[in-house]
């Protein structure tokens, strides 16, 4: 079977890699616009207190003006206010209270001392009492629905109403004083007893029908209209250079709400799809062009194309579920979570370009496009840029207060235009923002998660790495003190060398720490941890020498992939002496044994060699560095050569090639190398 060449699989690789990419661009697609709203888009923009600009805004159809949000509550309260309670009339308790009082009276009779004459006296004076008090009706009103003292009530006895006022009915406690009143008038019955009796048989005899009286609100309330008046086909919404004042803007929202009835009904949903995809379609492949064209090292990877549509889609697809539940108010949704995303895990440039994308499709299906645009566009952009450089975690904190004082100014703006006066700013309106910001500090657990899935390294991460009581560093510090001190001096000048030409210190400096990490595996080898005199080259060839030296970049990857350091700081282990040679070694070599033929390979380290700016000033930064401790006298002059030296060999080996330094960055480069190294020698310079 034959077997397909390097090149031919290369390029298999490259065209699958193509289609796979394609693949996830439509499917990124399609999920948006599945999960968009089906409807066509209102043309206008609609906001209180501004001059119409437009043409004249004529009706093309009937519709019904609707009520406020305010009307329709007013018009609830008056209907509630209006609605009769119902009540029931329980004939049997009556009957059930006056045989109780012959009972009790016939019971405490024989103890209470009376005279046995006066008995039917009080047992007509009891009955006649409970009766007139039940004909009147005892009641317990309920209190939520006491407006005023007297009001009608609806008392129901079988399927007969009865209207009564409530200054016509008894309550217990007004029965019993009419009770005490009428006996206070008679003389031949003994009122304190007879009162004692009669108090425990008032009960009430109308009850509250909570049941029926909802049910009949409900009615009551489902009945209120909620449209005044009717704007006529042809008649003129509002004419140019008008104000949209709140006749007029409760118009416009009107034939808003009948413009997108219409649209379902009579509308073309496919066309209304076919124009979703488009819009869609074309804002990725806009975004694809700019990783094309900007971001290479992106678009050829798969895996972080797929993250950032990941990203994107799952934000609008949030937004769209938000349109279709219709939540209160759509900016609770964290927009700025997907540039702060973007930020952490690429750079700036991409998470601006990728924020505006997402608001561009977005405005398109939220109300006030505008005015949603300028909120989320501005505090996107300050979102960005509160974060160009984390060096803390606190900074996520300190964002997220500059987005909410964003927010907050835009909102006083934008406030102040619609009203015109700062008194009637409804405040309470911007607690959605709130919620938002609150909400975007979901961002760190998902970069986080991010990270893990997607293999990723991002700024916080290398915060983590830098912190030198991390593992492998404290190991180094105590197993190769010299090493660690030497990496934490390359570190500083690789730091200040990548923030004055661009690039990413964070990294720069991460990697710096780690290059050196494989000489902990025989640390007396390497001179700045000899300290004692002793020198274990002296026992062995200088082949083995060199060998052990090299070894160091291989030991160092071996040690950094079991401690599960990210691949993006390997590569400074890696590269950092690229592919040249131990020249020391292979020198002393070359004196002592001038008759024998060597294999250079031997003395030389593996590579690769630098292919970014970062790994390029590490190796420049590492080579310069170690060579400053072998200068005896160090002084202005000899510090300038030698890094003028260092610089120009690694040139000349072409190590450099591959990284994308310009000869002003290496000038620069060189300065800053020459001012720290002075500094850290405390060489003094001539004024």
């Amino acid at each position: 079977m034959a077997t397909l060449s390097p090149s031919r699989q290369k390029a298999l690789l490259r065209k699958y890699a193509r289609n796979v990419k394609f693949l996830m661009m439509v499917v990124s697609t399609c999920l948006i616009v599945y999960s968009l709203p089906k409807q066509a888009k209102f043309s206008y923009e609609i906001e209180k207190g501004r001059i119409w600009n437009q043409k004249d805004l004529i009706s093309p159809y009937n519709f019904a003006i609707l009520k406020t949000a305010a009307e329709i509550q007013n018009d609830r309260k008056n209907a509630l206010a209006s609605t009769t309670q119902l009540y029931q009339l329980d004939t049997n308790i009556e009957q059930r209270q006056l045989d109780g009082f012959k009972n009790d009276l016939e019971f405490k009779w024989h103890n209470a001392g009376i005279d046995d004459r006066k008995k039917p006296a009080y047992l007509q004076a009891g009955l006649g009492l409970l009766k007139q008090v039940y004909d009147k009706g005892i009641v317990s009103l309920n209190s939520k629905y006491q407006q005023t003292e007297s009001y009608t009530l609806t008392i129901l006895q079988g399927n007969i109403a009865t209207e009564k006022s409530t200054v016509d009915l008894l309550t217990k406690e007004s029965a019993l004083a009419y009770c005490n009143q009428i006996l206070s008038k008679r003389k031949d019955v003994d009122k304190t007893f007879l009162l004692d009796l009669l108090q425990n048989r008032i009960q009430n005899n109308i009850v509250f029908d909570d049941k029926l009286t909802a049910r009949l609100e409900t009615e009551v309330l489902e009945n209120i209209s909620t449209t005044r008046g009717m704007v006529q086909k042809g008649d003129v919404i509002i004419a140019k250079g008008s104000v949209v004042n709140d006749e007029v803007y409760q118009k416009l929202i009107s034939y808003k709400k009948a413009f997108e009835d219409n649209s379902r009904i009579n509308g073309n949903p496919k066309l209304v799809l076919a124009g979703q995809f488009l819009l869609v379609a074309i804002t990725i492949a806009l975004l694809m062009i700019f990783l094309y064209l900007f971001r290479k090292d992106i678009y050829s990877d798969n895996r972080l194309v797929s993250l950032i549509l990941l990203v994107i889609t799952a934000m609008l697809v949030t937004l769209s579920m938000a349109i279709k539940l219709q939540i209160p108010n759509l900016y609770y949704i964290p927009y700025c979570i997907v540039p702060i995303i973007i930020r952490i895990l690429f750079d700036t440039r991409l998470a601006l370009n990728i924020h505006m994308l997402v608001v561009l499709i977005a405005g398109f299906f939220v109300p006030n496009s505008f005015e949603f645009a300028y909120f989320e566009i501005t505090a996107g952009m300050v979102s960005i840029y509160s974060i160009k450089n984390l060096v803390r975690r606190e900074q996520f904190l300190i964002s997220a207060v500059i987005i909410t004082f964003t927010y907050f100014v835009s909102f006083l703006g934008i406030s102040l235009i619609k009203e015109g006066t700062i008194v009637d700013i409804e405040w309470y309106n911007f607690i959605p923002f709130v919620v938002s910001v609150l909400l975007t500090l979901l961002a760190y657990p998902l970069i986080y998660l991010f990270e893990k899935v997607f293999a990723i390294t991002s700024d916080i991460t290398l915060i983590e790495l830098t912190n030198t009581n991390a593992p492998l560093l404290r190991e180094m510090a105590f197993s190769a003190p010299g090493t660690f001190q030497h990496s934490l001096q390359v570190a500083n000048l690789a730091e200040n060398a990548i923030y004055a030409i661009g690039g990413n210190a964070l990294l720069v400096r991460a990697g710096a720490l780690y290059h050196d990490i494989g000489k902990m595996e025989n640390p007396l080898f390497f001179v700045e941890n000899q300290n004692s005199g002793f020198n274990p080259h002296d026992k062995v060839t200088y082949e083995e020498s060199a060998q052990i030296i090299i070894r160091h970049v291989h030991k160092g990857i071996e040690m950094a992939h079991k401690a599960n350091i990210p691949e993006i700081v390997i590569d400074f282990i890696r590269t950092h002496h690229g592919n040249t040679r131990v020249d020391y070694f292979y020198q002393s070599f070359l004196k002592n044994f001038p008759e024998k033929i060597i294999n250079e390979n031997t003395f030389r380290y593996p590579g690769p060699i630098p292919f970014s700016k970062e790994t390029g000033v590490l190796m420049l930064a590492d080579s310069v560095e170690a060579a400053s401790r072998s200068l005896k006298e160090p002084d202005e002059k000899s510090i300038s050569a030698l890094v003028d030296r260092i610089v120009k060999y690694k040139l000349d080996q072409n190590q450099l090639k591959d990284c994308d330094i310009t000869l002003k960055d290496i000038e620069t480069i060189k300065a800053i190398f020459k001012r720290m190294l002075m500094s850290i020698y405390h060489v003094r310079i001539d004024y």
